[in-house]
């Protein structure tokens, strides 16, 4: 089990700073620059925001004594097409919980489309890859319109797989081991259920340089005191130089930059006595704001332990206190969007990530998998011809029949 990194870290984030620099060396997307995201974007980005720290809190509250590290950006992007199956009280409670409500679902379309080419085209010195991924089951009927919507706006890979075979396993895994890195190599175990019909799957991955980078010969071992009290040995980094910094009696706060500085990690760390279960499980997107808002460049002597982590949790209960409950009710959730004939809810949103930080920068991965199921199985015909058969050979205008025959046996006659 993972001990928190106790009176120390609560919050590694990967952020883009607005108003930063805008004169990224990074490849451009169309005509999308940095910096140019229109209000509406912003504002829904904000909202994503807010609901990823209410995630944060609410995952926190469970988590006693132990690391926790998620994306808020994948989960909410994995949801951002899961919107387009959804209808009315359904749709409204994702919207709501998402913080998304009262707009278009093409306003928010457009805005999970803009976003992802903007961070990938922002720092050419920083990798931001976000790719997006549907399979269904094959012989489910899924309505067009859903996966071209999804295609065209979350540049989503969509196929049909036979569920039946381990080979729709190993493809699907194999897609996110790629999409990761290898950070991440798998996010299903063993067959799939006969009820799922699709999985909705966000991958992401980040690699940046630190703009001012440790040097290894300082790194030094030294004790961690964790939350629970004890002690654990670590390798701890330290620099001194100029940082977006802010303290105070209640805790301290760093940006430590990426290449060309639009990308920042961002540590916060609480006054020594501060329970970090309590801050963690409290923080709020005011309270974010206001120590971001705060932080004013110093000189600092920075002490920080280099750490991996692998995270792994499912979502579902944590989502349905967000107020995401009828989506996961199959008596209540309306996705009749996907399929017409409705019969289908969410089972389990599995979330995996992963977190190197070390003296050069940070490497990170995450993948948010959606798994929509049946709640009533529609058995798929299989027609096995492996016994003596009519076949005819015919004109479909006229319904003349050109041949007809029997096999009695394929090996001839």
């Amino acid at each position: 089990m993972y001990k928190t990194f106790g009176a120390a870290l609560v919050i590694i984030l990967a952020v883009v700073q607005s108003g930063c620099r805008t004169d990224s060396v990074g490849p451009s997307q169309g005509q999308l620059l940095p910096g140019t995201l229109t209000s509406l974007e912003k504002s829904i980005a904000s909202s994503d925001n807010a609901f990823g720290l209410k995630l944060f809190a609410k995952i926190n509250e469970s988590q006693q004594n132990r690391n926790v590290f998620i994306s808020p950006f994948s989960v909410s992007m994995a949801f951002g097409m899961l919107l387009n199956g959804a209808n009315g009280p359904t749709l409204d409670s994702l919207e709501k919980a998402l913080g998304d409500k009262g707009m278009t679902l093409t306003d928010i379309n457009n805005a999970y489309k803009n976003s992802s080419a903007y961070l990938s085209a922002l720092d050419g010195h920083v990798i931001f890859q976000n790719a997006n991924s549907i399979w269904y089951r094959n012989g489910f009927q899924v309505l067009p319109e859903f996966l071209t919507v999804n295609t065209y706006y979350f540049d989503a890979k969509v196929a049909g797989l036979d569920f039946s075979l381990p080979s729709a396993v190993q493809t699907i895994n194999g897609w996110v081991d790629t999409k990761t890195y290898g950070k991440i190599p798998t996010i299903l175990d063993g067959p799939i259920p006969t009820d799922a019909m699709m999985y909705l799957i966000n991958a992401i991955y980040f690699k940046g340089a630190w703009t001012h980078t440790f040097d290894t010969t300082k790194t030094k071992t030294s004790t961690f005191t964790c939350s629970d009290g004890s002690t654990a040995q670590c390798k701890l980094m330290g620099q001194s130089n100029t940082y977006a910094y802010f303290g105070d009696k209640t805790l301290q706060a760093i940006d430590l930059p990426y290449g060309d500085q639009s990308y920042t990690m961002t540590v916060i760390l609480p006054a020594a006595g501060t329970s970090i279960d309590q801050f963690a499980s409290t923080l709020t997107m005011d309270q974010w704001n206001t120590v971001i808002a705060r932080l004013d460049s110093a000189k600092v002597d920075l002490f920080m332990p280099k750490f991996t982590m692998n995270y792994s949790r499912s979502l579902a209960k944590d989502l349905k206190a967000l107020g995401m409950g009828i989506v996961f009710d199959p008596s209540r959730a309306d996705l009749s969007h996907i399929r017409q004939m409705g019969g289908l809810f969410v089972s389990d949103v599995l979330h995996k990530t992963f977190v190197d930080v070390n003296e050069e920068g940070t490497e990170a991965a995450a993948v948010t998998v959606i798994t929509v199921v049946a709640t009533v199985v529609v058995e798929i015909p299989q027609m096995r011809i492996d016994r003596p058969f009519i076949f005819a050979i015919r004109e479909h205008q006229s319904g003349t029949i050109l041949f007809i025959g029997k096999v009695d046996s394929p090996a001839g006659s």
